[in-house]
């Protein structure tokens, strides 16, 4: 008796590895058989736009309930840390910007686990599907109201943003709060180079750095905040402030190119500064990934599968709310936006995670003096 006890022990440790690899290989159809008897997922999400898949998704699997949380990324860090100090796992799936910290603080403390669903791994760049699945690319950028400047974008230098012309009027959420919006005051900073080199094409000079500043992107940034830089709360603030109809020389500000898919219900005029030198802001992924403790796994994976798209030309149901101009997907086979600058002629510059990780602390520690 003793003897089958530790047999069937052992047979039981080696089929939970095993059991977890068969998941993961699992087409939706045999997810979904699974993921009903689970009866629901939760998904953490840095968009509101979670409200949109869940009604898909409800839609497309009767009796699997998706609970979604909308929150920035930043909060939902925060959330999934405290959470986890105290044993405790809400989140079945998150869906996160803010690679840097994500990566370095989440997945390799082993808080997320990636999985990329077998139906769509072979659409998918190498960098798209490690070390987590990103759905698509993102942005903070340079944004202006096109009903005021008819003509064009004011900007076309991002040192004029530090001229007397746009003191007080250059928005942006305060980067302390939010993420993403340190990741780009971040890349000021790592592109340096162009910076300067931006600096001597609007004023005809090489740039001089003031006392205790090391290079040019930390220069654009004290810069930016002595020209009476507007730090805002959310998003939603930035593309009123900017995008208001009715207004007479608007401020500009940065923000997600995306968010011009609400210009018309809004009643705002948002458009990207295209033409500018160097760059009009960053690009970066939005992340999918497993928590590591997730209680539904068959739901979760069913749900991520869902969020990459199904097989038509523009993702269909489940990447609906995503198909707009301002954002790209990652999968080859779902075309681009037709309203949609092309990735490839789109002047931001893309976020390499593991770079920005190693100077953001400092970066940050430099705001915060600022402010």
């Amino acid at each position: 008796m003793k003897r089958m006890m530790m047999i069937g022990a052992v047979v039981a440790a080696l089929a939970v590895p095993a059991m977890a690899q068969d998941v993961d290989t699992l087409s939706p159809e045999a997810l979904r058989t699974l993921a009903q008897k689970e009866g629901k997922v939760t998904v953490y999400s840095f968009t509101s736009r979670i409200a949109r898949v869940e009604k898909a998704f409800e839609e497309a699997y009767p009796g699997i309930d998706l609970i979604g949380f909308d929150m920035s990324s930043t909060e939902m860090i925060t959330r999934l840390r405290t959470e986890a100090a105290a044993g405790i796992t809400n989140a079945d799936v998150v869906y996160v910007s803010d690679a840097p910290v994500v990566l370095s603080e989440l997945l390799e403390t082993g808080l997320l686990k990636n999985y990329v669903p077998p139906r769509i791994a072979d659409k998918l760049d190498t960098a798209f599907k490690s070390p987590l699945l990103a759905q698509r690319l993102s942005t903070k950028v340079l944004m202006y109201n096109e009903a005021a400047y008819p003509n064009g974008a004011p900007i076309k230098n991002l040192w004029d943003l530090t001229t007397p012309e746009w003191k007080g009027k250059v928005l942006i959420v305060d980067p302390l709060q939010r993420g993403d919006y340190l990741d780009l005051m971040t890349e000021f900073v790592l592109r340096s180079d162009e910076m300067a080199k931006a600096y001597k094409a609007l004023f005809g000079k090489p740039i001089e750095l003031d006392d205790g500043v090391e290079t040019a992107g930390h220069q654009f940034i004290v810069d930016l905040f002595e020209n009476d830089l507007v730090l805002l709360a959310s998003t939603d603030d930035v593309n009123a402030a900017v995008g208001k109809l009715g207004q007479d020389q608007p401020p500009v500000g940065f923000t997600s190119y995306s968010d011009r898919r609400d210009n018309e219900d809004e009643g705002w005029a948002l458009q990207v500064v295209s033409d500018i030198v160097p760059s009009n802001g960053i690009v970066f992924p939005a992340l999918l990934a497993l928590t590591a403790d997730t209680k539904n796994p068959a739901a979760a994976r069913l749900a991520i599968d869902f969020l990459m798209g199904d097989d038509s030309e523009t993702g269909g149901p489940g990447y609906a709310p995503f198909y707009v101009a301002g954002d790209w997907a990652t999968r080859s086979d779902i075309k681009g936006h037709p309203d949609a600058i092309p990735l490839a002629d789109f002047k931001a510059w893309r976020v390499d995670p593991a770079a920005t990780e190693k100077i953001r602390k400092s970066v940050g520690d430099l705001v915060l003096q600022l402010q």
